[in-house]
């Protein structure tokens, strides 16, 4: 899979993330967040998030090459079945727990982040052995 967007996505999608995690807590602590508008600031939140892991995913990196690709593949592999997994998993928990009520939809955030952690760490174990290597 090739990136799409420059290298200087990468880091600015880390800061929206960071920020998207830290904002609800800001928004509490000033007393502007409520019952009335907190689905409006979670789909807002959820949206920046997708936004940055999307940024993060498709973004170059210093040093792109196709062995880098094929990473970024193989993350992207790796995260779909690890979401289909935690999907099932927390859809069996609520039977188990007889919750069929309460639905879970937010499984393209969480296929996203994984990806990103499949990425970091595709990419940190490649670093790895090219250092070993030498």
């Amino acid at each position: 899979m090739k990136p799409l967007l420059p290298v200087f996505c990468r880091p600015m999608g880390y800061v929206i993330l960071f920020l998207s995690v830290i904002f609800p807590f800001i928004l509490y602590f000033t007393g502007n967040l409520n019952d009335g508008n907190l689905l409006f600031y979670k789909e807002c939140i959820k949206l920046l998030m997708m936004i940055s892991a999307l940024m993060i995913l498709f973004a170059y990196t210093k040093n792109e090459t196709v062995q880098l690709e094929k990473i970024r593949s193989n993350a992207t592999r790796n995260a779909m079945f690890i979401t289909v997994l935690f999907v099932f998993g927390s859809m069996l928990y609520k039977v188990a727990s007889r919750d069929v009520i309460t639905v879970d939809n937010s499984s393209f955030l969480t296929f996203l982040i994984i990806n990103i952690l499949c990425l970091e760490f595709g990419i940190k174990k490649s670093k790895v052995e090219h250092l070993f290597k030498k």
